[in-house]
């Protein structure tokens, strides 16, 4: 299904000496050529975020499947509303509300029996960053230990109010900054201290009742 929005975007564009790095900041010319519907640049950009949207996705607790019909009504929005675009946020932050919208509005029509997957993917590849726990004393099940304290992360991360869960994804897995989140979630920075205060209190809490307290309780 993410073959439709890929579809056979050229290799190699020549935005004639506009890098990536400072389109991604949405300098003057980006914003003016996307603007313009220009397909090189739309395609760029597609291919350039949608691995990203996709991991955020799953990180949000969506099944693989869903992942991809959130991501795909996103980019084919953001082609259809591009000169609509104001340059006042990156692109990235723009398609992570365009996600966020979409996501919801399919989730209302959705089978709920579809959105059952675990987000292991991205416990597996980012937990020790989240939680910033150091490594503790290999056991002989070490192993399988450390499968299920990640499982238990994905149960808990999960178990989080969907806000609290998106405010912690895009901050402590994505690294956006607070002005970009506030865009995204549609919240004040004030507001935003306190979904993430409680994701992350709430995310402890679970944690420890399963036994898990900090640095010495596991391997991951």
């Amino acid at each position: 299904m993410t073959g439709v929005v890929e579809a056979r975007i050229v290799p190699s564009i020549n935005f004639h000496g506009v890098t990536p790095d400072r389109m991604m900041r949405e300098d003057p010319l980006l914003t003016a050529r996307i603007r313009a519907r220009d397909p090189l640049v739309l395609q760029q950009l597609v291919r350039e975020h949608i691995g990203m949207l996709l991991r955020v996705c799953r990180s949000w607790g969506m099944s693989a499947d869903f992942a991809e019909d959130v991501v795909q009504e996103t980019m084919l929005t953001f082609i259809a509303r591009a000169a609509d675009f104001d340059g006042r946020s990156r692109v990235r932050t723009w398609l992570y509300g365009i996600m966020r919208k979409k996501a919801a509005s399919l989730r209302r029509t959705a089978d709920r029996d579809d959105e059952t997957d675990a987000i292991d993917q991205v416990v597996e590849s980012r937990f020790t960053a989240i939680g910033r726990w150091g490594r503790g004393p290999r056991a002989p099940d070490a192993r399988a230990d450390a499968q299920r304290v990640r499982a238990w992360i994905g149960q808990c991360l999960a178990g989080l109010t969907e806000r609290r869960r998106h405010a912690f994804v895009l901050a402590e897995i994505d690294d956006l900054t607070t002005d970009e989140i506030c865009r995204v979630l549609d919240v004040t920075p004030g507001n935003l201290g306190v979904l993430l205060f409680r994701a992350r209190n709430g995310l402890r809490e679970c944690l420890e009742a399963r036994g898990i307290s900090g640095r010495h309780d596991a391997d991951v």
